[in-house]
């Protein structure tokens, strides 16, 4: 283990200076080495993809190994518990913001759902989690911070809370329990009478390795592929037209993008290069955020889960409320930036 600290100080320094230096070091890759002429769109998309890779893979693997050691603290047994008993708003706030934190998955839907309403979490408060967990994990906001800087990925965090928090409590009121699925109220997990393991500081060093293992070794892919889409629009797609579709401007841009975004499937680590580039491209903050979050936010595979607990009429409410928040969040940041 000694070693293994050891070689994380000497790497870190390395990380960088590497980190720093990746323009300098693209420039002289693409222009010097490869000799790609200055200025064609085959080399803008060249240079965005060599620049961008490795940038977003170097931010991804330092910040999700520090995360993945702040999640060894919160499993979902522990947030199921936490959340028991807590009233309606405090629910909601608590349960979006254990959300960000706790392992979450869209195959993990149906077990975390069923284990809340088994244990007494309001039909609201679940909803809050499960909003907020798959939109604002820690692969967005690192590609968010990393692409657009901190504002921006402090700007989707708050107004995911914001949607999460707001969502589940207009679910709750709605009383909505009768569209839950009845064998789910039959449920019973039994209760768990062992007390969680406390960690040492060197197992949760190796949670956090793990989770890089996990999590970039899942995701690299979508954002190998996220940034080459992104490459190819950022050398060839032209501004005008992508302001004209998606610019401030157009009155439609908003509830458009939101209703191409829903059917769509990606994660985080696959739309948000993509997004970078439409902004950069002429598309608008508020446009693109929201066809961020309807992507990720009410993933069709998902939707395709929670059929198996929720009736039809819950989830298009479901869909519904998030739909109509990420389109006020919307419209409201294109009137104000």
């Amino acid at each position: 283990m000694r070693k293994k600290l050891l070689l994380l100080f000497v790497l870190l320094p390395i990380w960088v200076v590497l980190y720093m230096n990746l323009k300098p070091i693209t420039d002289w890759l693409v222009y010097t080495l490869i000799g790609l002429e200055e200025g064609k769109h085959l080399t803008e998309a060249i240079w965005f993809f060599i620049f961008e890779l490795p940038k977003v893979l170097m931010l991804l693997t330092l910040i999700i190994f520090f995360v993945g050691i702040i999640r060894s603290f919160f499993s979902p047994e522990r947030t199921r518990k936490f959340l028991v008993g807590k009233k309606t708003f405090t629910g909601n706030v608590l349960a979006s913001l254990l959300g960000i934190v706790t392992p979450f998955c869209s195959c993990s839907a149906i077990p975390l759902f069923l284990g809340f309403v088994e244990s007494g979490v309001p039909l609201g408060i679940t909803f809050s989690f499960l909003i907020a967990a798959p939109m604002i994990n820690e692969v967005a906001v690192v590609l968010l911070f990393g692409l657009f800087g901190w504002k921006v990925a402090l700007i989707y965090v708050l107004t995911g809370l914001t949607i999460a928090i707001i969502a589940g409590w207009a679910i709750g009121k709605l009383k909505l329990e009768k569209w839950v699925e009845d064998w789910v109220y039959k449920t019973k997990f039994g209760e768990n009478s062992q007390e969680e393991e406390k960690l040492t500081f060197v197992e949760r060093f190796k949670f956090g390795v793990y989770a890089v293992k996990e999590i970039v070794g899942k995701v690299w892919i979508y954002v190998a592929i996220g940034i080459a889409v992104g490459a190819g629009a950022h050398g060839y797609v032209p501004q005008d037209f992508m302001a004209a579709l998606m610019g401030k401007s157009t009155w439609y841009s908003v509830p458009l993008s939101i209703l191409i975004g829903i059917p769509l499937y990606s994660n985080a680590a696959g739309i948000i290069p993509i997004v970078s580039v439409l902004i950069e491209k002429g598309a608008s903050l508020g446009t693109a955020l929201a066809f961020m979050m309807s992507v990720i936010g009410l993933s069709l595979p998902e939707m395709i889960i929670l059929r198996k607990v929720l009736k039809l009429p819950l989830i298009f409410t479901f869909i519904a409320i998030v739909g109509t928040g990420i389109m006020i969040v919307g419209l409201l940041f294109n009137m104000i930036f």
